[in-house]
């Protein structure tokens, strides 16, 4: 997550001093040993060292002198690395390499020892991300296959279907190559979406070409006249969807331009395999759809349109009493702005409580100050000591002497805290990697060593990345939403040649997205805060083409008759195609939240899955009633709208 910060954030500035001035860097895993003597943690922290990778590994010996009895020392510092004959030791993971370093290191301490860290998140989902994408994909693909071939009547049209999308989907991961590298989060997120984002583009152009099978009797001409018919309601889909993503691009914490990129080029690609592999396909094969006809599985609806339209009032009532709660909670949701935590059932979640129960909560930063003023930084390092929430500062002046002269002492004693330009504190906190103690801590932690040395003071570490990330995605949260609703607002009114339509199309379905939102709220949940990002775009992008659909249906039925029978029918046509959609966004993001370990990804799928139902019902209850209720507004507001006048 660190790589997508931008360029101009505090912690990064502070990487590349660091990267430029030391050696090692912040410690970013812990592995804790039980019952062992100080001698023989000195041996294992040996044979930790020697692992290629592994760097700067600190424990006791690093804190205090362990030459004297450890009984005569700090109870607090020593109990921070050696506690009940358990010793805690930090050290840092070479960038790149974590998940083979950290296999090393497992096998070095076996079963009955723990690890926890930044260093094993990264290595357990770059780990996950491929497996379970597939085992996603193997529970997903049969679920949408049983859904497409319970809404149509072949066997082989739900084939056509997936082969389209399918091909679309391997060209997008394929094109990855030229970008270089993708985020896993990405790589777990995007076929999938891709998939259930698209495949309404093909059902439309074959829904299309099996209705003017039954008019014409050249398949080449029935085929012609379905993508002239579905072309428009397949680029108004897609344009909607691939606007929505191109506004994650414009994120400044770049995994939303990694995610971005990649749906965009997926929709593109859809798009291009719907209208030109798929008409092409069918052409080929479509005795293959003949030659598989089976009854319908589904009866038709009949009259719900009616039972729907009594309930407009009561729809419309609910909606707006719950419309403005749900933009203020989901305002005031809590957020976690890392990967969040690893589920018990891993090894890598039970082994953070395991040294949780031991050692308590311990996050190290780093801070790096300018070298030279020996006293100063003795005052800074008094201070930090008293500080709330610190356990220990490891620094030159506390560790070798204030009193003997750096330039005195051999380079391998001074090297772990002095560079050319820069002392090296480093800091142990008992508090989370963020929340509102952690980043409280941080803040004073700057000011005080600003108050020493102005504004050439440097920190780092998970939380404060984690802090640069809050400051950083809380201002793309703006933008991003900003951008979705305009360009989908141009998009409909485009579309729709209408003031009115685009307002009453995203006030459907922006609301779905604030109710979806706001329930982590009302059941005090934290959100990880790049899936809300993501799907309070996603959503909205892709569950208008429900509302697009409803609404295209209802504007030409329209024209033909009253505004209460056209939506009756409407309803009774297009609920079926509506339900269709939903169901298979709706399980992908279920079965994504389900079969993940990565808890960004857990936490997309979970509001996709629920997104996608909520979508559905306002677009099915709360759409058809606002139709109505501002039937004549539209007519008004609509160029051409050429709506029925009864006589």
């Amino acid at each position: 997550m660190v790589d997508y910060l931008p360029e101009d954030a505090q912690s990064t500035d502070a990487m590349d001093v660091m990267d430029q001035e030391f050696d090692g860097s912040v410690p970013n895993t812990r592995v804790m040993i039980h019952d062992v003597t100080v001698q023989e943690a000195l041996v294992f922290k040996e044979e930790l060292s020697s692992i290629d990778g592994v760097s700067d590994v600190t424990w006791l010996d690093d804190a205090i002198d362990i030459k004297t009895p450890i009984e005569m020392a700090d109870a607090d510092t020593v109990e921070t690395y050696y506690k009940d004959d358990n010793a805690l030791f930090s050290f840092s993971i070479r960038d790149g390499d974590e998940v083979e370093i950290t296999d090393a290191i497992y096998d070095l301490i076996g079963e009955e020892n723990a690890m926890a860290g930044e260093a094993l998140d990264t290595a357990t989902q770059q780990k996950m991300a491929f497996t379970e994408t597939m085992y996603a994909a193997a529970l997903l693909i049969p679920i949408i296959v049983i859904i497409l071939v319970l809404s149509t009547t072949s066997w082989m049209e739900p084939v056509f279907f997936l082969t389209a999308i399918g091909v679309s989907v391997l060209i997008n991961l394929g094109t990855n190559i030229f970008i270089g590298e993708i985020s896993f989060v990405t790589q777990s997120v995007a076929p999938i979406l891709q998939l259930a984002v698209s495949l309404d583009y093909a059902i439309f152009l074959l829904h299309s070409f099996a209705d003017y099978r039954q008019k014409v009797a050249d398949p080449n001409e029935a085929m012609r006249l379905a993508m002239k018919r579905s072309f428009p309601a397949i680029v108004a889909s897609a344009s909607t969807t691939f606007f929505g993503f191109m506004a994650l691009t414009f994120m400044n914490f770049e995994i939303g331009s990694d995610l971005g990129v990649n749906l965009v080029k997926g929709i593109v690609l859809s798009f291009i395999s719907v209208m030109v592999f798929l008409p092409a396909l069918t052409l080929m094969f479509y005795k293959w759809i003949d030659k598989t006809q089976h009854k319908p599985f589904i009866p038709k609806f009949k009259n719900i349109g009616k039972r729907v339209v009594k309930l407009r009032i009561p729809s419309l009532l609910l909606v707006f009493l719950l419309i403005v709660p749900a933009f203020l909670a989901q305002g005031q949701t809590s957020f976690i702005y890392g990967i969040g935590e690893q589920p018990d059932s891993t090894r890598a979640g039970s082994d953070v409580v395991k040294i949780e129960e031991e050692f308590g909560k311990n996050t190290s930063m780093v801070l790096l100050v300018p070298k030279g003023d020996i006293a100063k930084e003795e005052a800074l390092v008094n201070d930090l000591e008293d500080m709330n929430h610190v356990t220990s500062v490891l620094a030159y002046v506390n560790t070798v002497s204030a009193a003997i002269p750096p330039e005195y002492l051999e380079e391998s004693v001074t090297e772990q805290f002095y560079s050319e330009n820069y002392s090296r504190v480093i800091l142990q906190t008992n508090t989370d990697t963020e929340g509102e103690t952690a980043f409280g801590l941080i803040e004073e932690v700057q000011e005080v060593a600003k108050s020493y040395y102005g504004d050439d003071v440097y920190s780092l570490g998970e939380s404060v990345t984690l802090y640069d990330m809050k400051n950083v995605v809380q201002r793309d949260n703006t933008v991003v939403n900003l951008l979705t609703v305009i360009t989908i607002a141009i998009v409909l009114l485009v579309t729709f040649k209408s003031i009115s339509f685009p307002i009453v199309l995203l006030l459907t379905i922006q609301s779905a997205v604030w109710i979806n939102l706001a329930v982590p709220y009302f059941t005090n949940s934290s959100l990880v805060f790049v899936g809300y990002l993501i799907v309070s775009t996603v959503q909205l992008a892709a569950t208008v083409d429900y509302a697009i659909l409803l609404t295209e249906a209802y504007k030409e039925y329209r024209k033909e008759m009253p505004a209460l029978m056209a939506i009756k029918r409407t309803i009774d046509e297009k609920l079926f195609s509506i339900l269709v959609s939903a169901s298979i966004l709706s399980s992908v993001g279920f079965i994504l939240s389900l079969t993940s370990t990565n808890p960004v990804v857990s936490s997309i799928g979970l509001l996709l899955g629920r997104g996608a139902l909520l979508a559905f019902i306002m677009v099915v209850f709360f759409l058809p009633a606002m139709l109505l209720v501002f039937d004549k507004v539209i007519d008004k507001t609509t160029w051409k709208a050429n709506f029925y006048k009864e006589k």
